[in-house]
């Protein structure tokens, strides 16, 4: 309901500047004196200082607010270059102002754009677990080249104790499914990604079963771990957390959750790409599931 109001009066407002714009275009003279020049521009350009500053600061922390303000300062530096060009066009000046649009005003706000653009969609690759990533899953060798990401091939074959051809196929495998991907430098790096639970109703005969198999060891994995972590949660010091709550909340509440909780950990996972001193791999687990009937939350 609120999209149709919204996109209604985005067409009405398109609509009704058509007549307005021509009236302006036989009624304004090419000519007019006016007061505050100095103060209008003065703020102006305050503006789009604070807007660069509160951009770089978002846009370091990948916020997604930045996304809008990276926006709009990319439209303040257009209308900036517009009206220094055809403001000063009768003066000594004009070929500045047009060198300037042209060299950096109208360049700055075009990489604005496409870094809000970039920062909108930057999210984890999303795909659902396939046999093959199962099957990988299931041999060690992949889960003890991953843990020495990055590095080169070499180095994760001396760290991993594995021949180099053996890791040179790991890698070449998780690059293939989009695990790993490696820079210019020759440096493997891992890429996180989101990766969704199979449906064993999408699979037949065997396929099936170990899709249900690989989904039972799964959280009988996950239930060994989050009994270990109670076990030892006095040996952690500051390095773990836990909150537990419960919520009534519609379907789509739900989901307005979901993405949000999973927009925080695509800021987190992107935030770094290299290992820095005092770092440690945390376990972060989200679980949201209906409370069983007749159960009281303690």
């Amino acid at each position: 309901m609120i999209r149709r109001i919204l996109l209604t009066v985005l067409a009405g407002a398109a609509v009704l500047l058509v007549p307005w714009t021509v009236y302006l275009a036989q009624t304004l003279p090419d000519r007019y004196d006016t007061g505050q020049w100095r103060a209008a521009w003065v703020g102006f350009d305050v503006a789009l200082l604070l807007c660069f500053a509160a951009g770089a600061w978002l846009g370091t922390r990948r916020r997604r607010a930045a996304v809008p303000l990276l926006s709009a300062t990319a439209a303040m530096l257009c209308c900036d270059a517009w009206f220094d060009v055809m403001l000063g066009w009768t003066s000594a000046e004009r070929w500045t102002s047009v060198a300037l649009a042209v060299f950096v005003e109208i360049p700055v706000a075009v990489v604005l754009a496409f870094t809000a653009r970039r920062l909108l969609s930057d999210a984890l690759p999303r795909r659902s677990v396939t046999l093959r990533d199962i099957a990988m899953r299931e041999d060690p060798r992949y889960q003890r080249v991953t843990r020495e990401l990055p590095g080169d091939t070499q180095t994760v074959a001396r760290r991993t104790g594995l021949e180099r051809a053996e890791v040179t196929e790991c890698l070449n495998t998780l690059r293939d499914n989009g695990f790993v991907r490696c820079d210019r430098k020759g440096n493997w790096i891992a890429i996180p990604q989101d990766l969704r639970e199979p449906r064993p109703e999408d699979y037949d005969g065997a396929d099936r079963e170990r899709i249900a198999a690989f989904l039972d060891a799964k959280y009988a994995d996950e239930v060994a771990l989050l009994s270990w972590a109670a076990a030892h949660r006095d040996e952690f010091g500051p390095w773990s957390t836990a909150q537990r709550t419960s919520a009534r909340l519609t379907e789509e509440e739900f989901r307005e959750l979901d993405a949000e909780y999973r927009e925080l950990i695509t800021r987190y996972c992107r935030r770094r790409r290299r290992q820095v001193e005092g770092e440690k791999e945390l376990s972060v687990r989200f679980y949201a599931f209906p409370q069983p009937l007749g159960r009281v939350s303690q």
